[in-house]
């Protein structure tokens, strides 16, 4: 009998570092042209499920927070980085975004919405945040580099997070970076959905302190 797989509730930073890297090795399109919006949100609609994440160019001052300057949505397969910085963010975005069909996947969602609701009103939709939906399995990390190194032993690297992401060019590091933390939530969610949940002890639901 295969022997069922316990997630651990942590893992610490010297541990997650030994684990190899994961990265996304499909195609990236970058979207930065109002012209390209409309056949990249046509393909993103035909999917049941995509990963969800932006990027913000960091402020070194404090109380100074910066426009979204990106958007990825990414398939198991393929991965459009939509340049807020350079693009509006076009109907054709939001009905993905306010989609009842396709689910959305990814991490601490909420500081992401709300800086897409500072360019645009929207009414978002069946969106799955990893940081409480891991919590089935036992697992008390919040972080996506954390997450990642328990649920599928591989570490994301978080080396570009700071780099600006308002530059007239995204280098092939930003681009991996940016198609990678999007991609990677669809991975933990399959992950999961095929791993099942352990079992709650008697006392899990009188017991507030075993609810961790």
């Amino acid at each position: 009998m295969t022997k069922p797989i316990i997630f651990p509730a942590n893992i610490s930073n010297d541990d997650t570092a030994l684990l190899p890297a994961i990265e996304f090795d499909g195609p990236i399109s970058i979207i930065d042209t109002e012209s390209q919006i409309k056949a990249a949100c046509r393909y993103l609609a035909g999917q049941p499920i995509i990963g969800f994440d932006t990027e913000t160019r960091p402020s070194f001052r404090a109380g100074v927070i910066n426009r979204v300057a990106l958007l990825q949505l990414s398939s198991a397969e393929r991965s459009f980085l939509f340049r807020l910085n350079k693009i509006p963010l076009d109907k054709a975005i939001i009905k993905l975004l306010e989609s009842k069909e396709i689910l959305k996947i990814g991490i601490d969602i909420k500081g992401d919405l709300r800086a897409l609701h500072n360019i645009r009103h929207f009414q978002e939709r069946n969106f799955i945040d990893l940081q409480h939906f891991v919590e089935d399995w036992g697992i008390a990390e919040k972080s996506l580099r954390k997450i990642s190194a328990i649920v599928l032993g591989k570490r994301v690297s978080k080396a570009q997070r700071l780099s600006n992401w308002e530059a007239t060019q995204l280098t092939p590091g930003q681009q991996l970076y940016a198609a990678t933390d999007a991609w990677v939530c669809t991975r933990i969610y399959d992950q999961l959905l095929h791993t099942p949940k352990p079992k709650k002890r008697k006392n899990d639901a009188t017991n507030p302190s075993a609810q961790r």
